[in-house]
């Protein structure tokens, strides 16, 4: 789809080459108001450029929806659409916000504590059996090695059997506990 300024040039062309302004309008499917119209957009935004670069300047970490404000606060009020399409055309851009160095729990600690059997994951899953009843499973796993170290299945899972399945693994007995 061609937009109306490019149709316009070509009924330039055309009347140049020595076709009639009202013929070439026809061909190019431009109507008699969009052959003479002229925006007046630029003359409106002239003066909302300048207080926006001012203010841009001034303020580096704003963008163009607080710089729309100081300019409504100033009496240059204008939509949000506006203010982002002059945003655009001056391609300004908001300065990036860079990360905090030295700030508690900013930076992973270092684990000392990495190898097998050193630290346990447990999670519970639930699943449901034919006849309705919900099941429990507390699964228990090496965070390092990802061995499966205890499964407990149960309709319930109080918290002392949690703290007996947690101690068992330590203990260096069988993988699965007893119901």
């Amino acid at each position: 789809m061609v937009r109306v300024p490019a149709r316009r040039e070509q009924v330039t062309y055309a009347t140049g080459r020595g076709l009639s302004q009202q013929r070439a309008r026809m061909l190019v499917k431009v109507g008699r108001y969009a052959l003479h119209f002229r925006s007046l957009k630029a003359i409106k935004d002239v003066l909302v450029v300048g207080w926006r670069m001012e203010l841009s300047a001034q303020y580096p970490c704003y963008g163009y929806r607080r710089v729309r404000m100081f300019l409504g606060c100033d009496g240059h009020k204008m939509s949000p659409d506006r203010a982002r399409r002059l945003w655009r055309a001056a391609k300004s851009q908001v300065l990036r916000k860079r990360p905090r160095k030295g700030v508690a729990g900013s930076r992973p600690q270092p684990q000392a504590r990495r190898g097998p059997n050193r630290v346990w994951v447990f999670d519970f899953v639930f699943d449901g059996c034919a006849n309705g009843h919900l099941l429990k499973c507390l699964t228990v796993e090496d965070g390092f090695t990802k061995e499966g170290l205890a499964i407990k299945v149960d309709g319930r899972i109080r918290s002392g059997r949690l703290i007996e399945a947690m101690a068992r693994p330590s203990t260096g007995r069988p993988l699965s506990l007893p119901a």
